[in-house]
């Protein structure tokens, strides 16, 4: 019988740089989208996905986000007595048990492959996921649940893909795609930010894995990959040298590429549209600024 995903990696040790100044305090992790962080529509995925032991590799600087996810007794109470039960309810989807939650140092930048491997005694021998904040997925149901519904039936590795156009695809990994099975597709290898004339296909990885732990054992290797980094799509594709297959997963949704500005704000406004008390006034304003632009030209 399979083994479950119970077990997600969240790499988190970026210093968020192009979100300067902001992030000089403030982890980038917790910036917010409407009025959620980044990283609690990634908990909120993992948790609906069945995943139950979460692993975060951090960094110096990281305070804020462990802070996010513990009690706030002073604030709870202060709610409690003002019947704010609402708000009550709210926090409590940010509290994390004692023990689900674990926090890594990588003391060094070298790599999300590196960032992975850090967390390599917390999975042992199981499978596990890994979830990339940056990557904010709208979906109706979320991305990972659908993957671990397909890996049930595939096992093996797989990563999510999504097409990309032929100039983007030197901002991802790429799928050497061996088999087009619809939603799902067996690969031949990866190749990390290839040139657009290099690219194997369209089919680019973005932020979320389901892994073997034999990709670990890769990683122990330590080899440096493109820009001198530990890549982790080289351990992925190294599993299929040895027999191990992966799989490239068609997602059905909408990825926001949050870790730059322009994503960040394109994700803002499409999950403020999707809330009901806010959708009207915001529709109201975009609207009169599309009117002022188009007069404007």
């Amino acid at each position: 019988m399979r083994k479950k995903v119970t077990k997600a990696i969240f790499p988190v040790a970026g210093l968020g740089t192009r979100f300067l100044p902001a992030t000089k305090s403030v982890p980038k992790e917790i910036m917010t989208l409407v009025d959620r962080p980044l990283v609690q529509y990634a908990i909120d995925e993992a948790r609906a996905a069945g995943i139950k032991e979460f692993i975060f590799v951090t960094s110096r600087g990281k305070g804020a986000l462990e802070d996010y996810f513990d009690h706030a007794p002073i604030l709870e109470q202060e709610l409690r007595r003002k019947g704010k039960d609402d708000l009550l309810e709210i926090l409590k989807h940010t509290n994390m048990d004692s023990g689900a939650i674990a926090y890594i140092r990588q003391h060094k930048a070298l790599g999300l492959g590196h960032a992975v491997w850090c967390a390599r005694r917390l999975i042992a021998n199981e499978p596990f996921a890994v979830i990339l904040p940056d990557d904010v997925i709208a979906a109706e149901k979320p991305c990972l649940q659908q993957m671990v519904e397909a890996y049930e039936e595939t096992g093996g590795n797989m990563v999510a893909a999504m097409e990309v156009a032929p100039e983007k695809a030197s901002a991802y990994g790429v799928l050497d795609v061996k088999e087009d099975m619809g939603s799902v597709v067996s690969v031949n290898g990866m190749v990390e930010k290839p040139k657009k004339e290099d690219a194997p296909s369209n089919l680019a990885v973005i932020g979320r894995y389901i892994l073997s732990p034999s990709v670990l054992r890769n990683l122990n290797q330590r080899k440096q990959g493109t820009g001198g980094e530990i890549q982790l799509t080289d351990a992925i594709a190294e599993d299929i040298a040895n027999d191990v297959p992966v799989y490239g997963y068609r997602f059905k949704g909408q990825r926001f590429d949050c870790g730059s500005k322009a994503g960040f704000l394109q994700a803002t406004v499409h999950f403020a549209l999707a809330r009901d008390e806010l959708r009207d006034d915001l529709m109201d304003y975009i609207t009169d600024v599309a009117q002022v632009s188009r007069a404007a030209e």
